[in-house]
Parts: C-alpha cells; sequence; structure tokens
C-alpha cells in the first residue's frame, strides 16, 4: 500500500515551494527564441522563408520528385541566425 501511495504522489509537488519554482519556471522564456522571431520578420528572412514556402507548395504538389528543399531551408535558418548573431551576444553578460 505503501509503494501505491508513493507512485500516486509521485510527480506531483509535496509542498507550495516546488509548486512556485515551477511557475517561475513557466514564466521564463528564452530570449533566442524570442530574437528568432523578431529575426524571422526582417526583410531578407522573409524573402528566405517564402522562397522556402514556394519549394515546399511546388515539391507538395508533385507526386514524386527527386527536388527537395534543403538548400531553401539553409538559406533561411543562416539568414535568421545571421540576424540573431548580431542581437544576441550583445545582450549576453
Amino acid at each position: 500500500m505503501v509503494f501505491e501511495e508513493k507512485m500516486i504522489m509521485n510527480g506531483e509537488p509535496e509542498d507550495e515551494e516546488e509548486e512556485e519554482e515551477e511557475e517561475e519556471e513557466e514564466d521564463m522564456v528564452d530570449p533566442l527564441e524570442t530574437m528568432r522571431l523578431k529575426c524571422a520578420e526582417t526583410e531578407h528572412c522573409v524573402h528566405t522563408q517564402e522562397r522556402l514556402e514556394d519549394c515546399e507548395t511546388r515539391v507538395g504538389s508533385r507526386s514524386s520528385t527527386a527536388e527537395d528543399c534543403t538548400e531553401e531551408l539553409f538559406d533561411f535558418l543562416h539568414a535568421r541566425d545571421h540576424c540573431v548573431s548580431h542581437k544576441l551576444f550583445h545582450s549576453v553578460k
């Protein structure tokens, strides 16, 4: 019976301190993610993302093709990460 009680309590915080810590962790936002979202809205990133979406539409419309969108994906990720690198490291202490 004790084993069953431990299984039921497993994963549930036993006191209020643990609940507060979990709430604080949920409220934290990764600055990298917010910068990625902002950079994805820049003109160059929007352009590369449109090329990626066009490629995905083209490839998805065909039943069989050897084409994939790897180059377009890498172009978009490179543009976004380039933008992020200029902003992120200025905010790191």
